[in-house]
């Protein structure tokens, strides 16, 4: 096994939002984008078996950091497992030439009920070797971020 990389975070919300924020074309774009990037969904058949294709694009693309393009990062994510309201288990691959973020990284999204809502954890494993410890984690945290004002601000 690869290496893994983690992020959790509790949402005011329960599981089930939570979990339905992950199956909605429409939220994933608003909330799933990391800070500094926006995203577009250009395949999508949310089942197991199913995935989307995610178009990340940099809002500064200053020093080419995109995986696929200077300014953009594609990855085709299928999803492996739904369990709902409890986990999502996508398999994430990046259309890229660079040997560096080859590989399908797997990406587990756990949801524990808690009292003040939903215990989230991701765990990203088989992380390809270019892919930054300490920005990933960020952004994943970023990206959770934005799920807890997403699911927050629709309940509030």
């Amino acid at each position: 096994m690869g290496r893994i990389d983690r992020a959790g975070r509790v949402i005011a919300a329960p599981p089930a939002t939570v979990y339905g924020a992950l199956l909605n074309r429409r939220s994933l774009e608003v909330w799933l984008p990391p800070d500094g990037m926006r995203g577009r969904i250009e395949r999508w058949d949310p089942r197991p078996g199913g995935g989307f294709r995610m178009v990340l694009t940099y809002l500064d693309p200053t020093g080419s950091p995109g995986k696929t393009s200077d300014a953009t990062d594609v990855v085709d994510v299928g999803f492996a497992e739904l369990v709902p309201p409890e986990r999502v288990v996508q398999r994430a691959v990046f259309g890229t030439d660079d040997p560096s973020y080859a590989g399908t990284m797997t990406m587990t999204w756990e949801f524990a009920a808690t009292g003040e809502g939903t215990e989230v954890t991701v765990t990203a494993t088989d992380v390809p070797p270019g892919i930054d410890r300490a920005a990933h984690e960020a952004g994943i945290a970023s990206s959770l971020a934005n799920l807890a004002s997403y699911v927050e601000e629709a309940a509030g």
